[in-house]
């Protein structure tokens, strides 16, 4: 018997509509004729899902009691005695209730497979195991019911159900997913965008590797090598050396220009352990890979080349990049071809970038002038004296006639030409006097003897010489230009990057530190102000030699490692001129930073003395003139005159009291001295008494508390305070034919309550204004107090340890939401989320 297939619909949360795509199908085979049955659905009372089932055949759900609870799962038996071509069996990763057959539904599935029967489900991102941890972190739900990976991978068919995290948002704002009770919860907690966002990439990941595993596979089963283009692969090398970072970038550039492009770094390390490279540079490295979006990888290989090669293509890899050669033209010609030139031969079908970059060539160093040649080209000419000669004379001995004097000698004088050029002064020298002897004792009679007994024969000599040190002052000569030139180049970059650090400010300091002691060859540099280390670059080894070089008049730049020349002086004058600019630069930025907070200060204290003499004058100029109406005697006053002044003295006093309290209390705020006494606070006894001090009742408001609420961590009379004022800000723009609603939830280790209106509401963009002092909406209310309520509310709340955010109502207006920590130990309701 055949086993049956698997199809799975995966989505990234509820409400995206897996069972209602499952039940479409399955409707849309019915049609074509297939035999489908709904083994088992949960429509969780969405009509638009239950209107799908009409017209398939449900099979009876078996019952099955448990501790007095009578509950439903899918009759297996019933099932399997059915035998339907297709079965319908909604959430996979459910778990069956205690005395069925299986403890999980997916074995249920396991089991109508064995039996060659076709299965469609559905299941949601957070009940893969892999993934559980994940969810949980970034939702704070954590997900009981789980389904193994390979159970999920082994599926013949997985499709995601895809919907925009705010569609689904929108889906759940007008009732499609969950009851009215529940919609302003799951909005903000699980179904907040960020959540739903990172839900949806994880979902989309999640598959896309498993089609990449299953592509892999398949290759391996039918030996396919040649590489597959189904996903854009970029391959950068990393050797430790400072072009890593240069490489990296220019990668995840190629990678992003292909949509879904991966990223791939790898470092190539031999088996002994021997090529290894900077640590600290190769960690930076890595740390740079993970924020380009990559991945990094290390093998083990002796041959370079053939490792990445063989690396690229296991990961089926697109673009191979790799740093250009820091090898010269003529150590390549001695040493063979270089890792770039093999893996070009080596890569096939694998598109290969050869970048270049600053560290071509070596470390980005300034070259010293001191010597013309170098050390390694004078040993090169030593070697071509003394490979060319025994060579130029083997060659000349076996053509030797009478006749050939001439042109062993233009020979000879031919390799200490080339000598010379490439080794200069001394390696010709050598070649000269020895190009001398070997003619006299090879070529000149009597031969095989040296006798100098002719005056034209030491001529010879002495012209080999003369002609050897003219070519190798000429050469000397151009060596010194070129590496003039060469310095004059590096110092110009140098002082373009050193100009350009200081003129982006944030960095600079650190840039021209570092740039320094690479440039300079140093193993540390240290800039000192104020007897303070500002920025330290390398670690200086003790006893070496170092160098102070003044930065204005109150620095030092301390360099190590290395003797300075005095032409270099000049350039470190410069590199410290700026670096003084950059301290400047730094001191003035951190002045303008203590000048920020003074600023602001000076606009509350502009903002307090408007509403003092505005705000304040009102009442108080109310209650002075009922004042003096009580104590006048030119007028007399009725018994109803004198209660209407000193009901109008009240009020305004009471207005009055009502704003300086609030002045205190952002003066407070400001200073930092505001003075909070936490403990466990149950909601209902700071929401009950704010009512009773607005005397609201059922006409003004409507309450939704949780009974089973945790107590949370605030200052009962702070948070009542806050309550106050949320709810007189939403009665105030609530329409009259609409109540106010408060209501309580809990998520995770938090405890909400929400203020919800369905007025107006306020714009995005203006939802950080509204928590600003003094600040009113539209600014042209003066009627309305301060504009300090929602400020002080934040306030307080964050100097609970909670927040106060504003999110937009379903169907319009806005809803204040207060969040504070839950009390240890308090009790919790059940956070389930409930399965599509």
């Amino acid at each position: 018997m055949r086993r049956g297939r698997l199809r799975v619909l995966l989505g990234a949360a509820p409400g995206v509509g897996k069972t209602y795509s499952m039940l479409e199908e399955g409707r849309t085979l019915l049609g074509e004729g297939r035999d489908v049955v709904v083994a088992f659905v949960e429509v969780h009372g969405r009509q638009a899902t239950a209107a799908m089932t009409e017209g398939l055949e449900i099979m009876d759900r078996l019952e099955v009691t448990h501790r007095g609870v009578t509950l439903t799962e899918m009759d297996l038996d019933a099932v399997l005695t059915r035998r339907p071509e297709i079965a319908l069996v909604d959430e996979l990763a459910h778990t069956n209730a205690p005395g069925s057959r299986h403890e999980k539904r997916w074995q249920d599935v396991e089991t109508l497979l064995d039996a060659g029967i076709d299965v469609m489900s559905t299941v949601n991102i957070q009940h893969i195991e892999s993934l559980n941890d994940v969810v949980q972190q970034i939702t704070g739900v954590p997900q009981r019911e789980t389904i193994p990976d390979a159970v999920l991978r082994s599926a013949h068919q997985i499709e995601v159900v895809d919907l925009a995290p705010q569609a689904l948002r929108d889906r759940l704002a007008v009732g499609r997913v969950y009851p009215a009770e529940r919609i302003d919860a799951a909005l903000s907690n699980y179904f907040r965008l960020g959540n739903l966002t990172a839900l949806r990439e994880l979902a989309l990941l999640w598959l896309a590797d498993e089609v990449d595993s299953a592509l892999k596979d398949y290759r391996a089963e039918h030996g396919i090598d040649s590489r597959w283009e189904a996903r854009e692969r970029v391959v950068v090398t990393l050797t430790g050396g400072p072009e890593g970072e240069a490489l990296l970038r220019r990668g995840a550039r190629i990678a992003a220009r292909s949509a879904g492009g991966d990223l791939v770094a790898v470092h190539v390390v031999s088996q002994d352990g021997l090529r290894s490279p900077h640590p600290e540079s190769l960690a930076h490295q890595r740390a740079l890979v993970e924020k380009l979006g990559g991945s990094y990888h290390q093998v083990v290989g002796d041959d370079v080349p053939r490792a990445l090669v063989d690396f690229a293509r296991s990961i089926n890899a697109s673009q191979l990049v790799i740093g250009v050669s820091r090898r010269n033209r003529l150590t390549a010609a001695f040493t063979g071809p270089g890792i770039g030139a093999t893996v070009i031969r080596e890569s096939g079908d694998i598109d290969v970038h050869i970048v270049t970059h600053s560290a071509a060539g070596g470390r980005l160093r300034l070259p010293r002038i001191g010597g013309a040649l170098s050390i390694r080209r004078r040993i090169i000419g030593f070697v071509l004296a003394l490979l060319g000669g025994p060579l130029v004379t083997w060659l000349l001995v076996s053509f030797r006639s009478d006749d050939s004097i001439t042109s062993d000698v233009l020979t000879f004088q031919l390799l200490i030409v080339i000598v010379a050029l490439t080794g200069g002064i001394w390696p010709a020298l050598f070649t000269a006097l020895m190009s001398g002897l070997t003619l006299d004792f090879f070529f000149v009679e009597p031969i095989y003897t040296i006798t100098v007994d002719k005056g034209l024969h030491a001529l010879a000599l002495v012209l080999f010489v003369v002609n050897a040190v003219l070519v190798s002052y000429v050469v000397d000569q151009a060596a010194r230009r070129t590496r003039v030139a060469n310095r004059a180049a590096a110092e110009s970059e140098l002082l373009a990057t050193v100009s350009g650090s200081v003129i982006r400010g944030e960095g600079a300091i650190e840039a021209l530190v570092g740039r320094t002691r690479e440039a300079f060859g140093l193993t540390a540099a240290r800039l000192v102000a104020d007897g303070n280390t500002i920025r330290q670059d390398g670690e200086p080894t003790p006893g070496e030699p170092h160098v102070d070089i003044p930065v204005g008049e109150r620095g030092i730049l301390e360099l190590y490692g290395a003797d300075l020349e005095s032409s270099e002086q000049r350039l470190l004058a410069v590199i410290a001129s700026q670096l003084d600019a950059a301290l400047e630069y730094t001191d003035l930025s951190a002045t303008a930073r203590e000048l920020g907070p003074l600023a602001e200060t000076d606009r509350v204290r502009s903002a307090l003395l408007s509403a003092v003499s505005h705000d304040l004058r009102r009442p108080l100029a109310a209650a002075t003139a009922a004042v003096t109406g009580l104590r006048s005697t030119d007028v007399p006053l009725s018994e109803e005159d004198r209660r209407d002044l000193l009901a109008t003295a009240d009020e305004s006093l009471g207005t009055l009291s009502t704003l300086v309290t609030s002045l205190l209390d952002v003066s407070r705020l400001q200073a930092g001295a505001l003075a909070v006494s936490l403990a466990p606070v149950d909601a209902e006894d700071v929401i009950l008494p704010a009512l009773d001090e607005l005397k609201l009742g059922p006409a003004e408001m409507e309450l939704d508390l949780d009974p089973d609420l945790p107590a949370m961590v605030a200052d009962a009379g702070l948070l009542q305070r806050v309550v106050v004022n949320l709810l007189d800000n939403a009665l105030r723009f609530a329409p009259p034919e609409k109540r106010v609603r408060i209501s309580t939830s809990s998520f995770a280790d938090t405890v909400q309550i929400r203020v919800v209106d369905q007025g107006p509401g306020i714009a995005h963009d203006r939802r950080d204004q509204v928590f600003v002092p003094f600040q009113r909406l539209g600014d042209t209310d003066n009627l309305t107090g301060l504009g300090l309520g929602l400020a002080l509310s934040k306030g307080f709340t964050e100097g609970m340890g909670g927040t106060l955010e504003a999110e937009d109502t379903p169907g319009g207006g806005l809803t204040m939401v207060v969040e504070l920590p839950a009390a240890a130990g308090s009790r919790r309701y059940g956070g389930e989320v409930e399965e599509t």
